[in-house]
């Protein structure tokens, strides 16, 4: 399917609908998980304990993937697995169909060829869904000078495919539209699999008009009829029996959700909910309840601390009693079934915990953790209709992910499939530590230990948002930088989101101080706990985290050797200026949000002029690297451009990276790869 060159106002809002709706999973607005897990190899339990051996090159953690995705079946009687069986690199997938019953058995396979697939899910017991990912055009990347240049177009064209897995026949879905199908960008959004309704998806597609629209299509035909219709700035909606009940639209910038929702289809669309992409969530949809015009959230009301699971009337907008919360942390999303009906709630407590609405489940979980040796996240994926199966991945800070089949009646696990060969051993292990800060608070961190577990430098790697959290998990910056047998302190430091609404609290207009200080804090105790060279010691992030590798060697020319800033802030009041410039929100709400969290241009100005990398770069004495994507909407590219103009004026030394087409650190894998050539390669010459 070709497509030109040119991108038209459909092509453009299509683009940015992915976007958005790209925010708006990783926020988990929407409580939908039929999608796309990526897994990997742990073994068969624990791991053993082997002669040491070398770590794996920073390419192997870029090869292509193995396994792609595995789903279970609502009958639960088959797992679809999507694997590459290329060879010396080719990409060629292929769905396995596993027998449930004798997972161990031979697979039947499914050719799909040279795709890339972003989802995949079962329609029905006989057909699956794949999302196709078709690049707009060719191309590579070239380094000129200073600047990273992307030839590889941004822009993808998505197709929904429904697979026959019987008898291997396939349709595009909207694949009757000719009009349609040349001139949007996007017709793979499906909103519900609809499991009461096995022939027929709910899928969103944009309209001749711009305005988006709800569509019920068939998976055997590929035909679609109309159901309902959004504006230019929806972004999805949520179903109860195929009857939109909820729908979420962007403001025109694309910083700010609102959430409607609606008791029925002969009922008005009422805002219930406002929140900024960039902040710590405080709503999200989880499913309709049997009593209609009730649906299950997860909310957190004025005066609450963290987000609870509580009904919510969608006439008259009242929200019920909380059902059920956990003190000082917030759901990170729920747990459906075959059915679209709660499992349960998952947290990170700090590995991946639930709290299941059948308690019977509890013992289960526990059962599977113990499996891991409780170093995994044990994620619970699809399910049969009848609870009893479950496609079960496995991540963890050792293990880039695998899957397994779980037998809840047999108490059986069986396993699936690995997204890579990576071998445990080769890998850093974590652990997490209580880092006491001085001013008597203790905050998590997670430390993670090259593969030989010997003493030596040591890099803080600081997240983003900053009301996200870092959890226990894999995260491949980390292990890169343990490859090269430096140790990693991740911490989650006051300002943080994810415990809560008291704890974010305490970050907010203390950007340059105590935010910062937690950092130092986590850097002091893992030097003095485990006998790491204090003389090696830098930091690295993206996004507040690269504000906050900035703002470090700032105030710490003793301690970093090297800072490395990805899309970071350099000059909190230019960002200020930006927020309110670019706020097209009613009452300036996102703007608002900042100077809460940052402190007021007018009344702070001091403060603010002294938290700015930007406005103190002669006080910085280590080398420093700024990454920027060119068309970054969230930290705009001219933050890092005029740190490195205050920079040289400075005399200091500092390299600049911008990456030509690319957002917020949102670039292909291969530009990551060469960066992160570029990271070990300024570490390694500040540690030497």
């Amino acid at each position: 399917m070709r497509h030109g060159t040119k991108v038209g106002r459909r092509w453009r809002a299509d683009a940015r609908h992915d976007r958005l709706i790209s925010e708006l999973s990783r926020r988990d607005l929407l409580g939908f998980g039929a999608g796309l897990a990526i897994g990997g190899v742990f073994g068969a339990g624990a791991a053993q304990a082997r002669e040491e051996r070398q770590p794996h090159s920073l390419d192997a953690f870029f090869t292509p993937d193995a396994v792609v995705a595995a789903a279970l079946s609502p009958a639960g009687d088959r797992v679809a697995v999507l694997r590459n069986i290329g060879e010396n690199g080719a990409r060629r997938l292929a769905i396995e169909v596993v027998d449930a019953a004798d997972p161990t058995g031979p697979r039947r396979i499914v050719p799909i060829g040279d795709q890339e697939v972003e989802t995949l899910a079962w329609a029905n017991d006989r057909r699956v869904l794949m999302r196709l990912a078709i690049p707009v055009t060719g191309g590579g990347a070239a380094s000129i000078g200073s600047k990273l240049v992307s030839r590889k177009v941004d822009l993808h064209s998505r197709r929904m495919i429904s697979v026959d897995l019987d008898t291997g026949g396939a349709v595009v879905l909207f694949g009757n539209e000719r009009n349609r199908q040349r001139e949007s960008l996007n017709l793979g959004a499906v909103v519900d699999y609809l499991p009461n309704d096995p022939d027929n998806v709910l899928m969103a597609a944009r309209e001749y008009s711009g305005r988006l629209a709800l569509h019920r299509v068939s998976v055997e035909t590929g035909r679609a009829s109309l159901v309902d219709i959004g504006n230019t700035n929806t972004l999805t909606w949520a179903t109860r029996d195929g009857v939109p009940v909820m729908r979420v639209d962007a403001n025109a910038r694309g910083s700010m959700f609102n959430i409607f929702v609606r008791a029925g289809e002969q009922s008005a669309w009422k805002r219930v909910w406002r929140q900024s992409i960039e902040q710590a969530r405080s709503f999200f949809w989880i499913a309709p309840t049997e009593r209609p015009g009730v649906a299950l959230v997860a909310a957190r009301l004025d005066g609450e601390d963290v987000m609870s699971i509580r009904e919510l009337d969608l006439e008259t907008l009242e929200f019920g009693a909380p059902k059920a919360s956990r003190a000082g942390l917030d759901i990170s999303a729920p747990l459906l079934d075959a059915k679209g009906d709660f499992l349960g709630a998952l947290y990170y407590a700090p590995r991946a915990q639930y709290d299941f609405a059948d308690e019977d489940m509890t013992a289960h979980h526990q059962a599977m953790n113990k499996f891991f040796d409780d170093e995994c996240n044990v994620m619970l994926g699809t399910t049969d209709r009848a609870r009893n199966r479950f496609v079960v991945h496995v991540t963890g800070p050792r293990e880039p992910g695998a899957w397994y089949l779980y037998d809840k009646r047999a108490r059986n696990f069986a396993y699936i499939g690995s997204r890579t060969g990576m071998e445990t051993d080769r890998l850093g292990p974590i652990e997490v530590l209580a880092v006491p800060t001085r001013d008597g608070a203790v905050i998590e961190a997670f430390l993670t230990a090259p593969p030989s577990r010997r003493p030596g430098p040591l890099v803080a790697l600081v997240h983003g948002g900053p009301e996200v959290r870092d959890i226990h998990g894999w995260d491949r910056q980390a292990q890169v930088l343990a490859a090269q047998g430096w140790w990693v302190v991740q911490p989650n430091f006051r300002g943080s989101g994810g415990f809560g609404k008291a704890f974010a609290r305490e970050g907010y207009r203390r950007w340059g101080e105590r935010m910062q200080e937690d950092v130092e804090d986590a850097v002091a105790h893992a030097v003095r706990t485990r006998g790491l060279d204090a003389d090696r010691v830098a930091v690295m992030g993206a996004s507040y985290g690269g504000y906050a590798a900035l703002m470090g060697a700032v105030r710490r020319p003793d301690l970093y050797k090297a800072a490395i800033s990805i899309c970071g802030v350099a000059d909190l009041g230019d960002m200020l200026d930006y927020e309110r410039r670019e706020d097209d929100s009613p009452d300036t709400y996102v703007f608002r949000l900042w100077v809460d969290r940052i402190g007021d241009p007018q009344a702070d100005r001091p403060l603010i002029e002294a938290a700015s990398p930007r406005r103190r770069a002669a006080e910085i004495a280590c080398p420093v690297l700024l990454v920027h994507g060119e068309d970054d909407a969230v930290v705009p590219v001219y933050q890092s451009r005029r740190m490195n103009d205050a920079l040289r004026a400075a005399g200091k030394t500092v390299d600049y990276v911008e990456v030509s087409g690319a957002g917020h650190a949102d670039w292909e894998e291969d530009i990551e790869r060469s960066l992160m050539r570029r990271y070990v390669g300024l570490l390694r010459t500040a540690f030497a």
